[in-house]
């Protein structure tokens, strides 16, 4: 059974907006890059699936914009080629190596935990929190930015039950962002 991996950008204060942590620097584009080449898939809802591929999506033209960076590139290369599975009950069509998934989401996502390989990938906010209501994620990926946004939405806001957690893994940037890994203790 692969595991399904839930990682975010989150501030100090548990804001996970996309814009309030830090710029991202080279060290941190190659830590995301890593992550979305060893997902055998990403995972997405309909608003971070219209996020992302608004930005990382290549261009017909095959240049990517100009507001891209070297550093950047890499990770457009891996989220555009990842296959991508879209939690949607509004869109009627997906492209960009996507598939909808329809009906009832535990089901839709056992069914995607046990296909063959190394594991699946979540972001954003509102299908994570679904997810971790309905105990389907495996591990929790925090990169923690040193920064207080003050406002904004907060990480997994409204869960209804409390998940314990071990910690299995931290890496430091020179940033000062701290990426923490960590599993649920299943004793819930």
């Amino acid at each position: 059974m692969r595991p399904l991996r839930y990682s975010i950008n989150v501030t100090l204060d548990g804001c996970c907006h996309h814009e309030a942590g830090l710029p991202p620097d080279e060290e941190s584009m190659r830590y995301w890059t890593a992550a979305m080449d060893r997902a055998d898939a990403l995972l997405f809802g309909r608003v971070t699936y219209e996020m992302m591929e608004s930005a990382w999506r290549e261009p017909a033209t095959g240049t990517w914009p100009e507001w891209m960076g070297e550093r950047d590139i890499p990770f457009a290369e891996a989220i555009h080629r990842a296959k991508k599975y879209v939690v949607s009950s509004t869109l009627s069509g997906v492209d960009w190596n996507a598939e909808l998934v329809r009906g009832d989401l535990r089901q839709a996502v056992e069914r995607l935990k046990q296909e063959p390989g190394e594991g699946l990938w979540v972001g954003g906010v509102t299908l994570p929190l679904a997810l971790a209501e309905l105990g389907l994620i495996d591990e929790y990926e925090f990169v923690v930015q040193p920064v207080l946004a003050g406002h904004g939405p907060t990480l997994l806001a409204g869960l209804r039950e409390r998940i314990a957690l071990e910690l299995v893994d931290r890496h430091e940037f020179r940033s000062g962002a701290v990426a923490l890994r960590y599993r649920p203790t299943r004793s819930r």
